[in-house]
Formats: structure tokens, sequence, C-alpha cells
């Protein structure tokens, strides 16, 4: 019986981390994470209220940035309340299960984040490479079956990782280094093999992220030899400018994640302070940022926008 009362069950709960080294503090850090979360959520909003409020919004362009606000208010939403429970409640407990369900959705929306970020590349590229045949390529029906695959394609890749989570024996050290779960982070608390998660997570990162990198990076090497093509100077810098906010966003959503990534995989003896940092950079900002190069770098949302407050 005492052999019994002994043995030392696996924990049934994660612990999730706020900043390291700075729980005294967490309280006063809870007003710019609110600040940027109210912000990222009211933005993302604004720019879905402003293109559905606009007829002449009602283009491939602005569709494919109404998607992309959507994306980015699910992410938001997905991070902010494990986030805040931590630094205005200490709030560290999270069930498996729902650590598991976070974790799908965080990844699920990032993968379609990166899948409508390559759209916006095909539709700069159809608008600038063959605008005469604009209209006829990006039609509404075709758009709309485009923002689907974005959607299954994310839940589709993802779907298998907490399946494979569950599977796992997981050990007494149960304490996670970010205030959310991530699939990368979650596994390495597992006693079992784990080689199948890696393998699978390695794969999908580089068939689906890495080659949306790359067939977006395809996108502007084409649209810059267009571009070079045009005679007028003017013209040509006309044509580049719509181009601007779509590169922010992409290195904006693409640069801190693959840094993250880099770390966890290759760099054994990286600090968990630049790891947290990291990791919050990877899914706070983009959401953040997105609507205000948006409305800043785009004449017809920033005139809109204009008009909206000067009424």
């Amino acid at each position: 019986m005492s052999a019994v009362n002994d043995t030392k069950l696996p924990p049934a709960v994660f612990l999730l981390t706020g900043i390291p080294g700075l729980e005294d503090v967490h309280v006063w850090i809870s007003i710019p994470f609110c600040l940027m979360y109210v912000t990222s959520i009211l933005g993302n909003s604004f720019i879905l209220f402003i293109i559905k409020a606009d007829p002449s919004l009602h283009e491939p362009m602005y569709i494919f940035l109404s998607m992309l606000a959507i994306t980015d208010l699910g992410l938001s939403i997905s991070t902010m309340p494990t986030t805040l429970g931590i630094l205005l409640f200490n709030f560290r407990e999270i069930s498996h299960d729902a650590c598991f369900a976070q974790l799908f959705f965080i990844h699920s929306l990032m993968y379609t984040e990166s899948s409508v970020l390559l759209c916006m590349a095909f539709d700069r590229f159809v608008a600038i490479s063959k605008p005469l045949r604009y209209d006829s390529i990006l039609t509404p029906p075709r758009i709309v079956k485009m923002g689907l695959v974005c959607l299954l394609r994310g839940v589709a890749l993802i779907f298998p990782l907490p399946i494979l989570l569950t599977q796992y024996r997981y050990c007494q050290a149960n304490i996670l280094s970010h205030s959310y779960c991530l699939n990368q982070e979650v596994m390495t608390l597992a006693c079992s093999d784990i080689r199948a998660n890696i393998i699978y997570g390695f794969f999908i990162t580089i068939s689906s992220v890495g080659l949306d990198f790359l067939l977006i990076l395809l996108s502007y090497v084409m649209i810059l030899k267009t571009v070079l093509s045009i005679a007028s100077h003017a013209e040509r810098l006309k044509a580049l400018d719509t181009c601007v906010s779509h590169i922010c966003v992409v290195l904006l959503s693409y640069m801190p994640g693959i840094g993250l990534s880099v770390i966890y995989r290759f760099v054994k003896s990286s600090s968990p302070l630049l790891q947290n940092v990291l990791g919050k950079v990877s899914w706070l900002i983009p959401p953040l940022m997105n609507p205000i190069v948006y409305s800043v770098k785009t004449k017809n949302i920033r005139a809109r926008i204009i008009r909206v407050f000067v009424k």
C-alpha cells in the first residue's frame, strides 16, 4: 500500500510562465499587454468594418486583407486569455486537453495566415503583371475558394499534432516557458518517443510555411521583373508602392516565427528569457501591426478611415 502511495503520478496540468525574472511586476507588465491586445482586436475589427461598409473596397486585394484581419483576430483571442491570466492573476495552470486545444488553434491560424499572405502576393502579381486579366482571374467565387483552401489547409496540417500529443506520457517536469502552449515546447515534456512529432512538425513547416515564403519571394521576383520593364519611372514607383504594405506584413509575420523555430530546434542552450520574448513577439506583434501598416500605407483604407472620423 505504501508503494502505491509513494508512486508519483505525472501531473495532469502544465504550468505556463509569464516573463521569467519579472514575476513581481507582472501586474504592471499586464498594462501594455492589455493595451496591445485591445489595439489588435479593435484595429482588425475596424479594418473588417471599413471593408464591409465601403462597396468600393469589395475588391480582391481588400477581401484578402479581410481574411488576414480575421486570422489576426483569431491569433489574438487564442493567446489573450492565458497571457493576461498569468500577468493579472498568476493563474498558471492549464489542463492537457485545454493546452492541446490552444496550440491547435494557434498553429492552425498561423498556417492559415501564411496561406493568406501567399494569396495576397499572388493578387499583387496578377494586378501588376496581368492588369487587363485581373478581374477575370480573381473572380469572387475563386477568391472564396482560395479562402476556404487556406483555412482547410491550416486545419488539416495541424490536426494530427494534438492527436499525437495525447498519445504521449508526460514526465514530472511540466513547466512551459511561455504564457500559452506551443507544439514544439509541449512535445519536449513527454517521456515517450517524440520522433514522429518532430519529423511531422519539421515536414509541415518546410512544406507549407517554408514553401509559402519561397513562393512569395518568387512572386516578388516576377513583380520586380515586370516593374523594371515599365518605361515610366513614376509608374514604376506607383506599382511598387502597392506592394509595400504586403512586404512589411510578410516580414512581420515570418521573421519572428522562423527565429523562434530555429532556436527551439537547433540552439539547445538559449536563454528562457530570449525564448519567451521571441515567442510573445511572434504571436502578438503581427496582429497588432498588420492593421496599422495597412491603415497607414494603403491609400483607399486611409482615406476611408479619415472620412469615418471627419464625420
